[in-house]
């Protein structure tokens, strides 16, 4: 396998690319429209993506709900490259941005088949979460850091 950079989308055509690659893999499976893809906190969030050969491969986002607490949003690796350990990369790069930040906590929801995901490393499972608008059980999960 190429080497895998991971970093922050560097331009305004690779924000675009990093969107659509988003939606395909989170919402146009579940009938979404790529509008459905932002939140009032994507614009001051910190983007993370991995890319092999110039080709988007890895997501994710972290954004802060408070001073001390972040939120990880929007986590997904292509189908062809899961179980290499891109995703627990993403993550790794993810929480120590919020470490940097001063964060205290990170929160998530979890899609249900990505619990052992986060639980593997060290999220905590607090409660179901109801708030998604995807149709798709989630797990509002926790990790003090």
């Amino acid at each position: 396998m190429s080497k895998i950079q991971f970093r922050c989308p560097e331009s305004k055509s690779e924000f675009k690319e990093y969107d659509l690659f988003r939606w395909r893999m989170l919402r146009e499976p579940i009938g979404k429209t790529i509008e459905s893809l932002k939140d009032d906190y994507d614009e001051g969030s910190f983007h993370i993506i991995g890319v092999i050969n110039k080709k988007i491969i890895a997501c994710g986002r972290l954004h802060f709900i408070n001073e001390t607490k972040a939120q990880i949003r929007y986590m997904a690796v292509d189908e062809k490259y899961r179980g290499k350990g891109i995703g627990s990369k993403i993550l790794a790069v993810l929480e120590n941005h919020a470490i940097e930040n001063n964060a205290k906590k990170i929160i998530l929801n979890a899609r249900d088949h990505a619990i052992d995901f986060y639980a593997a490393s060290k999220y905590k499972t607090l409660k179901k979460y109801f708030g998604s608008d995807t149709g798709i059980p989630h797990t509002t999960m926790s990790k003090d850091i």
